[in-house]
């Protein structure tokens, strides 16, 4: 029986974990989403088109690929109609590329509107959520009344709805801050992006998953966000609200621990962030104008510009690790080049002793990463194709993040477009 390989983010996410999962789709039969929900923004760029996808995943360009969302995910229906309505120029016959698992759970117009006054009561505490309603969503899924993919299929779904809407908007008025909204406009977009939706086959997801391991598809799961933003082992409580490690592929999709196969970690040449939490490596300076300049560091989701800083490998080595990561891809060297120096973070001093261990809380005010400096490249990568023709000086860094983390680096990104990838086929 063949193993679930799974392919996530090993930052903050925004790594380009859909530009991966785009090139290395003609390899397997079957790309599943296995959490998060339309915070995800994976963008892929090929044939001089752009496209941003939020919660389909990032094999659907590719003819002969099914796609699977799994019931770890969080959908909202008028988000992904959108999406939809975006790609159909490009997709031919979604239905039959594309199947969403019952157990999937809805994302109601109620629920963003919980998000937006629970993020606007915090004030300058707030966590930076993007305000598509994922946490509240979740939150009902844990306490056991959310409203499922599958409940649609039944006769008194719209009762359950309005039981849970009345729930939400009596929760809003413990809130103090005023949200201002028209309810028959919100439900009426809902009500038509759910007949959207239901044009999508649902499938028992469980039973989906195991049948194409049975049958010997090659599967790769497609994580959403990133490590350190991981519900449990990430930078609490800046952090999303699902299992983004590869643990969360297993509760996601409805595979047991030893159906995992190959982990491959996605990590930027440097580090960014979007929204608020600590940020050890985070610059302020010409520096970090020059990567998000360069870089576009804006977030494909909310638009938000990103914060940028050095390489942080106390990070990148904790990711790896709970992960059990066995291959890595290298992303946006190419955006490096030029710049007058090149630094990484290999440990923290943290009141003047040094580990190389991620503390509980990296919110620390004596927190101070160690630097180590590189030679930098002024080589445009943007052009190669081949890893021997990479600059020394870039193989070095590369060689760097391999010893430091014991994990091969197998792909390298040298820009955004499908075929600005180098790959080293090991």
């Amino acid at each position: 029986m063949n193993k679930v390989d799974v392919l996530l983010g090993l930052q903050w996410g925004d790594e380009g974990k859909g530009k991966v999962v785009d090139f290395l789709a003609p390899g397997y039969d079957v790309i599943a989403r296995f959490q998060g929900g339309p915070n995800a923004g994976h963008t892929l760029v090929f044939e001089g088109n752009k496209f941003v996808l939020h919660t389909i995943p990032s094999g659907i360009f590719r003819k002969g690929i099914h796609n699977f969302i799994g019931q770890g995910v969080v959908l909202d229906p008028v988000v992904f109609a959108k999406e939809l309505a975006l790609i159909s120029n490009s997709v031919e016959r979604i239905d039959k590329r594309l199947h969403i698992a019952k157990g999937v759970h809805l994302i109601l117009p109620t629920h963003r509107l919980l998000d937006a006054a629970s993020e606007t009561s915090k004030g300058k505490a707030k966590i930076g959520s993007t305000l598509k309603g994922i946490g509240p969503a979740y939150m009902d899924k844990t306490g056991r009344n959310g409203f499922r993919a599958g409940d649609l299929l039944t006769a008194d779904w719209k009762e359950k709805y309005e039981q849970l809407k009345r729930k939400h908007l009596h929760l809003l008025q413990n809130f103090d801050v005023k949200i201002d909204f028209n309810m028959p406009e919100l439900e009426e977009e809902f009500f038509d992006a759910v007949e959207v939706l239901k044009s999508i086959p649902f499938v028992n997801g469980v039973s989906y998953m195991q049948n194409a391991l049975k049958e010997g598809k090659r599967i790769l799961a497609e994580g959403a966000q990133g490590t350190l933003l991981d519900i449990n082992s990430g930078t609490y409580p800046f952090v999303t609200s699902s299992t983004t490690t590869a643990a969360g592929a297993c509760i996601g999709l409805g595979i047991a621990p030893s159906q995992i196969g190959e982990v491959t970690g996605i990590t930027k040449a440097y580090t960014t962030r979007v929204g608020s939490g600590p940020f050890p490596t985070e610059l302020f300076d010409d520096t970090a104008a020059y990567l998000a300049e360069k870089g576009n560091e804006y977030g494909a989701t909310t638009g938000r510009p990103r914060r940028c800083g050095w390489l942080d490998m106390t990070a990148l080595r904790y990711a790896v690790k709970i992960n059990g990561v066995s291959k890595l891809c290298l992303m946006k060297a190419d955006v490096m080049s030029g710049l007058p120096e090149i630094k990484a973070a290999t440990a923290y001093e943290i009141d003047g002793q040094i580990t190389e261990d991620m503390p509980f809380d990296l919110n620390i005010k004596n927190l101070k990463p160690v630097y180590t400096s590189f030679e930098p490249w002024n080589e445009d990568l943007s052009r190669i194709r081949k890893f021997e023709d990479f600059p020394p000086s870039f193989v070095r860094y590369i060689q760097f993040i391999e010893q430091n983390t014991g994990v091969r680096v197998s792909l390298v990104s040298t820009g955004p477009d499908r075929e600005q990838t180098v790959f080293s086929g090991s």
